[in-house]
Order: C-alpha cells, then structure tokens, then sequence
C-alpha cells in the first residue's frame, strides 16, 4: 500500500452567509472574496503541510488544477510541484493532473512535466485529465471535442518523451512541425501515467488498455468504488493481463485524533463547510461535454455524490471520510483496502476551514499509529 498526501488548496475565508447568498463556488463567484494577503499565508502554510508529509513518512504528495473557484487555489499546480521539488528530497510528487484541452499548445505540459521530473530526480507521477466541466465554462473550451484533444494530446505528449527528435505530428487537433522538447524526463520511459476519473466506462477502458493508472478520485459513496475497480479490473483482463494493485487510486479523506468523538468535533465543522459551500457548482457541465450514456449514468448516480449527503450517519455509511481515532481508522482502512483492492490511497484531512494545526496533528497520528500498521 502506498500512502500520498492530497491537498487542494481550499479557500477557507468565505462569509458566514455563502452558502444562503451565493448559488456556486466556481466560474462566477466574485473574486472580491479573495484576499490576497491571507492567500500569501495560505500558500505558505499548505506548501509547509505537502512537505511535512515527507518528514511523515507518506509515500507521495497529490496536488491538483482548477481554475476560477474558492474550491482549490491552484490554477498551476506544476509551480506547487516546482516548489516541492525544492523542499523534498525523497518523497514522491503526483500532479493529477494538467487538463490536457485547457493547454494550447499540449506540448507545453511535455516540457513542464520534463522539467519536473529532472528537478525533482525522477520522483513526478505524470496525472492527466480531460479537466473540470466548470473549467470549460472559465477557459471557454469546446467541450464537444475536449475527449478527443485530450487523447491525441496524451499520445503527442508520451511521443515527446520517448521518440528522439525533431519529428513531425499531424492529427486531426494539433499539428506539429518540429516536436523537440527540451528537457526530456529522467524517468524512462516516461513517469508513470495516472488518470483520474469519476466512473466512465469509456474512461476505464482507455486507462486499462493503456496500461496506465486509474485514480478514482473523492466524494463518491463507497459503492461507486467497488463497482468502478471491479470494473477496472474487467477491462483490464480484456486487455489480456491482469491488473496491478498500484493501478487503482482510492481517494478518501482521513482524519485521526485521539478519540471518536475528538476527531468528528475537530474534522466535522471544516468537511460541512467544504460540503456546503465549496462544492457548489462543482458540477457544471457544458452540453457536449460527457457522452449520453455517461451523462445518463451520472444523472441515476447523484444519490452518491458527497454534496447530496444530508447528514453525518450519510457521511459515515458512504464511506465518504473516515474520521475516528487511530485504532478506529486502522480497522476501516484495513477493512476497505482488503475489500477494493486498490493499492495506492489518495488522502488528505485539511479539506475546506480546518485548522493548519489540526491538520498537522492528524497527518501525525495516522503517519505514526496508523499508517505502519495497514501498509
């Protein structure tokens, strides 16, 4: 099992009245919200936490791209990586992901993510994604053709890395005359692959036969996970091999104190907050942007998505955060690894208004009573 820190960044200064007064989060929630003096703080005390997690002893770092939003504040998380490629030596550092149709041209994502993975000394874990539905109402993107810009960017991007050049690339979105990055990455032949996903069939397929890594990402009843690795694993064997545990992400927030009651008084106010507030809008979707059948799956699924639990009983039997004290935390974690099967846990506890120092201590305790005893 192998443990990576996700942060993402949250704005946790909004007005008490947000959630009665404001309809969303993302695109149009006015930046005068924002205050840059507390943002300079923020970034320091997050940056701080990503790199306490190496001292920690967890396997890996996650950080993420969203654009115009009080959700996440990192519009570039490959500076967030640049900085931690200065302030960790060991640790592992995911960027899931570059939304790959927001990039023009994708060639840039090649030469960062090289640059990273040279600066860091081959630690990147490469995450690529089609991008946020609200992203494409930001950046105003075509989202009718955003699937297929971001596979014939992936395809260009690996082609970057692994074919020496100058070459010439022509595909129906992007043409290329001289394709010559510099740097190149050291890891050979590129870094691993990880592409996020909410549940697609078409996407679940794609990253089997790929080969690549398939991270399911948070805020989805527990269910939504066993039939979306049962049905990676499905894809996998009609790929014709058999799917590796480090292949599938479970993204889940965690947080540990030291008793049951502690941990949901100190993580519950903040998650609510995050519920309420700062997912709101998170699912705007531009007509085009997912095919029919997904459309139609994920309207029958909304019962399962986090910002539709009403109540903590909600919280807790969908297995959308585990929140209790180490020993409880130990047995779920145990418990829900045997069961999914994934081998790689995306976690993080500082989601939406909790405390820097809150979060430090529960990164502590399940650093060092929990994380020795499931690994």
């Amino acid at each position: 099992m192998k443990y990576f820190f996700f942060h993402l960044m949250s704005w946790p200064h909004l007005p008490a009245d947000f959630d009665a007064k404001y309809d969303s989060a993302w695109v149009w929630t006015p930046n005068a919200l924002y205050d840059p003096v507390k943002g300079h703080e923020l970034y320091q005390e997050y940056i701080n936490s990503l790199a306490y997690a190496e001292e920690l002893g967890f396997d890996g770092v996650c950080v993420n791209e969203h654009h115009q939003n009080a959700y996440g504040l990192m519009p570039s998380p490959n500076l967030i990586a640049g900085a931690l490629t200065q302030r960790t030596k060991k640790i592992k550092i995911a960027v899931i992901g570059n939304a790959l149709p927001l990039y023009n041209p994708p060639l840039r994502v090649a030469e960062e993510f090289a640059m990273l993975d040279v600066m860091s000394n081959g630690r990147l874990m490469a995450g690529m994604v089609v991008g946020g539905g609200p992203e494409y109402f930001s950046y105003q993107v075509e989202p009718t053709t955003a699937r297929e810009k971001f596979r014939e960017a992936l395809d260009l991007i690996v082609k970057a890395w692994t074919t020496p050049g100058p070459f010439t690339w022509h595909s129906k979105h992007y043409y290329f005359q001289y394709v010559n990055p510099w740097p190149t990455p050291l890891q050979k032949p590129h870094p691993p692959i990880w592409i996020p996903g909410v549940g697609s069939q078409e996407t679940i397929d794609f990253v089997a036969q790929r080969r690549y890594a398939y991270m399911g990402i948070p805020y989805f009843h527990i269910d939504v996970f066993r039939k979306v690795f049962a049905q990676f694993r499905e894809a996998c064997d009609k790929a014709g091999y058999k799917a590796a545990p480090e292949q599938m992400g479970w993204g889940v927030p965690i947080y540990v104190a030291e008793t049951d009651k502690q941990a949901r008084e100190e993580f519950e106010p903040g998650f609510w907050y995050f519920i309420k507030n700062l997912l709101k809008g998170i699912g705007l979707t531009p007509p085009g942007y997912t095919s029919a059948k997904s459309a139609a799956a994920i309207l029958k699924n909304q019962k399962y998505f986090l910002y539709k639990q009403e109540t903590w009983a909600d919280i807790e039997n969908g297995v959308f955060a585990i929140v209790g004290s180490p020993e409880t935390v130990r047995q779920k974690l145990a418990h829900y690894q045997k069961e999914l099967g994934a081998g790689v846990v995306l976690t993080g506890c500082q989601v939406g208004a909790l405390r820097h120092d809150l979060a430090r201590k529960s990164m502590e305790l399940l650093a060092r009573e929990v994380l020795p005893k499931v690994r």
